[in-house]
């Protein structure tokens, strides 16, 4: 028999919200969880270790790609099902995996959907499950701070957007499995598990998160106009095809920049390094998701 828990950023809506939740969880027979609410995404991890701990199999979280990265980071290993109740502004794991921003559908795939292994991967000892990287999209993401989110939803990663295009490049190092990739300016270094990233631009056409590996993509582009051809290229799932965009896929990527920037991981910026080390883990963590995508 199932024990589920709920781990929700209670600063994060969907649909009725939490009360809504409660109520649904209840006609369809959850009628006694394992509830935490927390405040902020970094307190979600302790909350998902301790239901885990009390016995639950099957962990509900109720947030966006911040909170759901922390519960992973935490649970990868376990043998915890994750039911993913998309609350956030862009929920780009949930859109990948195509569980809708439906309340009572995602609770459905939640507790009754196709079970699926997914691999994740690590930068710098922490893991993440869509993307991680730095330049464009970190400043971007940095940039997006939570209230102007609160305010204007995914139009705060436009706004932002445009002023992270003014952002510098960087001479950098890659080793890609060992081996020296890419030596020189990027202005973009982009790190997947999944291929869609915001807007459902599919960055990496090809990728798979079953596949073991992870998917590298650098951007040399260094002013607005450039970015523009770069991204119209990308737009179009022809990335590979610009001369500003170098892709490639790995088990272990090593990155050296000159010097200190800042890096993201599912939407969550961290603090400023000249040293990326990525890894992927395969399998590590089980996914609900629609039978649709359980392979």
């Amino acid at each position: 028999m199932t024990t589920v828990a709920v781990v929700a950023h209670a600063r994060k809506r969907l649909g009725g919200g939490l009360t809504e939740l409660r109520a649904y969880l209840e006609r369809v027979g959850v009628t006694d969880p394992i509830w935490y609410e927390v405040e902020k995404s970094k307190k979600a991890p302790k909350r998902a270790r301790r239901a885990v701990e009390e016995g639950a199999d099957l962990v509900l979280v109720w947030g966006g790609d911040g909170t759901v990265q922390r519960c992973i980071d935490a649970l990868a290993g376990s043998d915890a099902t994750i039911g993913i109740l998309p609350a956030g502004t862009a929920n780009l794991f949930a859109a990948n995996l195509g569980i809708p921003t439906d309340l009572e559908q995602a609770v459905d795939i939640a507790l009754h959907g196709a079970r699926r292994r997914i691999d994740v991967g690590t930068v710098n000892g922490e893991r993440f499950v869509v993307m991680a990287g730095c330049g464009f999209d970190a400043f971007m993401i940095q940039d997006a701070s939570r209230g102007r989110k609160d305010r204007l939803g995914r139009a705060a990663y436009v706004w932002s957007g445009a002023r992270a295009l003014r952002s510098s490049v960087v001479q950098t190092r890659v080793d890609v499995d060992g081996e020296r990739w890419f030596t020189g300016s990027q202005s973009c270094l982009l790190v997947g598990n999944m291929g869609k990233i915001l807007g459902g631009i599919e960055a990496f056409e090809h990728s798979s998160p079953s596949d073991g590996r992870l998917d590298l993509g650098v951007v040399t582009a260094a002013n607005p106009g450039q970015w523009l051809r770069a991204l119209a290229r990308t737009a179009f799932g022809r990335a590979d095809r610009s001369p500003f965009v170098r892709t490639t896929s790995a088990r272990r990527i090593d990155v050296r920049m000159e010097r200190k920037r800042p890096y993201e991981l599912d939407g969550g910026t961290r603090q400023p390094t000249k040293r990326l080390r990525f890894e992927v883990e395969p399998g590590a963590i089980v996914v609900a998701v629609p039978e649709s995508a359980a392979s």
